[in-house]
């Protein structure tokens, strides 16, 4: 079985972010699996929500919404803090990630880079870095060794992929974006099943036109940075962010 994990910062990010290699991958009969640090509660558009807890039971519930329409098998949204990133325990969560990397065991893990994507978020740079310190300590028995119980067993995942562009929003802070390795070609019908994953996300409907103008430069194709291989290999481009991996 062929397993995918993403790690994102914010309920949405799993589809305008990365929806359309996450469909093609869950048609191709990967099983594709999303983690979410925060519900997004610091999010200005908040739906009917009229406190905190609100918006995290909304914008949960959207997510788990997306996650089925775009064929992801399992999602979860954790209770890091939506905007707080940068602030929390670096160990605690990166000791969660680990410890849902040895649970899930993909071979495959997909993330933000450090400069935050397309529009140069903090929360996704921070969920970025916990996510590459998670890939690298999962496969080591000497990191986070209260979690090898049980029968868990530490996991190096093969392949880990930043995302990226090969082009910058004009109207977003300077960003340093990786390099271009891979391009997913999702087509047309995929980036419109992308969209409407993101649509499922009501409570931030004043952004759906924003996010079909912003994706207008690529889209039916998206890019990544391979940051990181469990084995050593040249660098080369991809069209298949499975290409060379071992099924496990």
């Amino acid at each position: 079985m062929l397993r995918l994990l993403c790690i994102t910062a914010h309920p949405d990010d799993e589809a305008g972010a990365f929806g359309g290699t996450l469909a093609h991958y869950a048609d191709r009969g990967v099983e594709v699996s999303v983690v979410c640090l925060s519900a997004g509660t610091a999010a200005r558009n908040r739906g009917s929500a009229r406190s905190d807890e609100e918006v995290a039971a909304l914008r949960t519930a959207e997510f788990d919404a997306s996650c089925r329409f775009l064929g992801i098998k399992q999602g979860e949204v954790l209770s890091y803090c939506d905007s707080k990133l940068d602030r929390a325990d670096f160990h605690a969560v990166v000791g969660d990630l680990v410890l849902r990397i040895r649970q899930l065991r993909p071979q495959v893990v997909l993330t933000f880079g450090q400069d935050g994507g397309l529009t140069g978020h903090p929360d996704h740079a921070m969920a970025g870095a916990f996510a590459t310190q998670a890939f690298h300590w999962a496969g080591r028995p000497d990191r986070c060794p209260s979690q090898l119980t049980g029968g868990l067993q530490p996991h190096a995942a093969q392949k880990l992929y930043y995302a990226t562009a090969d082009f910058k929003l004009p109207d977003r802070m300077p960003t340093s974006p990786p390099t271009v390795t891979a391009r997913i070609e999702v087509g047309a019908a995929r980036f419109e099943q992308k969209i409407q994953a993101f649509m499922k996300h009501k409570t931030q409907e004043p952004l759906f036109e924003r996010l079909r103008k912003n994706l207008g430069n690529a889209p039916t194709t998206e890019m990544f940075h391979l940051a990181a291989t469990r084995d050593p290999q040249d660098a080369k481009f991809e069209t298949d962010l499975f290409e060379g991996v071992n099924e496990e």
